[in-house]
């Protein structure tokens, strides 16, 4: 139950921190580029990679702060952070090829199938 508990309210937290960051963002930049997004995916790419190194290297974040955290939190902020750890984490296991195939296949396959989901949206 604890693991459910760290898993919710790390996403909660998650959630509000990314549309209270990115709403500041936008308010003293505009919306004329997606700042405020930009913002959001940098500074969870950051935080992941903090609490990354606590939770391997330096043992100092155990399961259960994991899933606050690295999953609840940082999920609930921004996934892009989770694809630039996964990405890291095949690049560091010398699986360039895989990690940029994740990475560009995200990008890629992301915008193609948001314009087919547009399209789909559009005919249905």
């Amino acid at each position: 139950m604890a693991k459910w508990a760290a898993l919710a309210l790390g996403g909660i937290l998650g959630v509000f921190g990314r549309y209270f960051l990115s709403a500041s963002v936008y308010s003293w930049s505009g919306t004329g580029f997606p700042y405020g997004t930009l913002v959001v995916n940098v500074s969870g790419c950051f935080a992941i990679g903090v609490l990354d190194s606590w939770a391997g290297a330096r043992g100092l974040l155990g399961p259960t702060g994991r899933l606050l955290l690295m999953t609840g939190f940082c999920g609930a902020f921004t996934t892009f952070s989770t694809l630039i750890l996964e990405s890291a984490n095949l690049a560091n296991d010398g699986e360039l090829l895989r990690a940029l195939a994740n990475y560009l296949g995200s990008g890629v396959l992301g915008l193609l199938l948001f314009k087919v989901g547009v399209w789909l949206g559009t005919v249905v």
